[in-house]
């Protein structure tokens, strides 16, 4: 997406939702134990993708907290899982309507019967799984500027808008893109990174905060929402607002192509930990070059003041530590079930068990790419900023489901 779009280690929010790329008839089914074919580069959606039947929910060994928790996540979900459209292709509202009915007041210790009862598994595409971490962060800022806070955190400006039919190219899901209408009444892009930073919206009035670090800010940005606390205790809670346009280039990958990454005992000299906090500590010692860094990621986030006491993803509903994960709704329906199998690659923190697609992110795209979702504080960000973790994926789907899309 207030929206995180989190997300998210490498992950920002904004993600344009798309449509269904089917209204009717059969979507072929990959047949149990047949060989999967690779996953088209283009394809707009699961349904598309290809699917295949998993195993039953009961043989997975759901932990009796774990499911506890996902059935809690999947009932304040549920209200929108029964109205909204799925662009995943793979799901209706009206399926959801049994397992929502059942869940609000299905017994928490029975938790692992629920989802044995109401779901079966699928595999999209080839189930290989790549999950990040994202988390809540709080920097140091302050509500109005003062001497050592001189970065300004941005509103969404008036400005930027979508263009109208015909004044730029669709996008390849078929909105429109994201930009501003020049002096002259020309659709252009919106400023970039680079622009902003340089002053373009200075003297809008449009900075609803002022930080001490840029490069925090740009993770801040990165994770989509956050806190900033000021030297006397005060702090403003910030949701996202909106993106410019431009498409999220992970700095990471960049200083990896550099030779700039490395670990372990085969780390060179000079190299530093692919990890958020690898990646901070590089541009806090390199400040010329990290900014310059930061500035091959054009994309931009804007903010708005948070009043409400819980984080709310995209779906529109609270989001919980170490249940929520961000999915490109394209390929999982925003609500449903997860079972993750896998371990949490650099950070060490496992990752298997029962998760709910409630979030989105804007490097967070395509068949089985998650952001998983571990809260605020020292420990999350540590955990969520060494997050790169490999493994499978299956989604939950409400029983009868790859029985209708296989057309039987």
């Amino acid at each position: 997406m207030a929206v995180w779009r989190a997300r998210r280690a490498g992950k920002l929010a904004w993600l344009a939702v798309l449509a269904p790329a089917f209204l009717s008839g059969c979507i072929p089914l990959i047949p149990q134990g047949a060989p999967v074919p690779p996953v088209p580069p283009t394809a707009p959606n699961a349904a598309l993708v290809g699917t295949r039947p998993g195993p039953t929910p009961a043989g997975l060994g759901f932990s009796d907290s774990n499911a506890r928790a996902a059935l809690a996540a999947f009932v304040t979900s549920c209200p929108r899982l029964t109205r909204r459209t799925d662009a995943s292709g793979l799901t209706r509202p009206e399926d959801w309507t049994p397992a929502c009915a059942a869940a609000a007041g299905w017994p928490p210790e029975d938790a692992r019967g629920f989802f044995s009862r109401y779901f079966e598994t699928a595999t999209v595409a080839r189930g290989e799984a790549l999950v990040t971490g994202y988390y809540e962060p709080e920097i140091a800022g302050v509500r109005v500027r003062q001497p050592g806070f001189d970065v300004p955190v941005y509103a969404l400006p008036p400005d930027l808008v979508r263009a109208r039919p015909g004044d730029a190219p669709p996008q390849p899901d078929g909105s429109q893109p994201l930009g501003r209408y020049d002096e002259t009444g020309r659709f252009v892009p919106y400023f970039d990174r680079t622009a902003i930073e340089n002053g373009a919206l200075a003297g809008r009035g449009l900075e609803i905060g002022w930080v001490a670090d840029r490069a925090e800010l740009f993770f801040l940005q990165v994770q989509g929402s956050g806190r900033l606390r000021a030297p006397d205790g005060t702090v403003v809670r910030l949701g996202f607002a909106g993106q410019n346009g431009y498409p999220y280039t992970g700095i990471g990958s960049v200083m990896r192509a550099q030779g700039l990454i490395g670990s372990g005992p085969n780390a060179k000299s000079g190299q530093y930990p692919g990890s958020m906090q690898g990646i901070l500590r590089y541009i806090h010692e390199h400040p010329v070059e990290g900014s310059a860094l930061m500035r091959q990621n054009q994309s931009y986030v804007f903010f708005r003041e948070r009043t409400g006491p819980d984080t709310v993803g995209a779906l529109g509903v609270p989001i919980a530590p170490r249940t929520t994960l961000a999915a490109d709704p394209a390929f999982v329906p925003l609500g449903a079930p997860v079972w993750l199998q896998g371990d949490g690659g650099i950070s060490g923190q496992n990752i298997s068990g029962l998760w709910v697609a409630q979030d989105t992110g804007g490097a967070i795209k395509g068949p089985n790419r998650f952001d998983s979702f571990w809260g605020a504080g020292a420990e999350a960000r540590t955990i969520a900023g060494g997050m790169r973790a490999q493994g499978q994926a299956l989604i939950l789907l409400p029983k009868g489901t790859l029985a209708r899309l296989n057309g039987q």
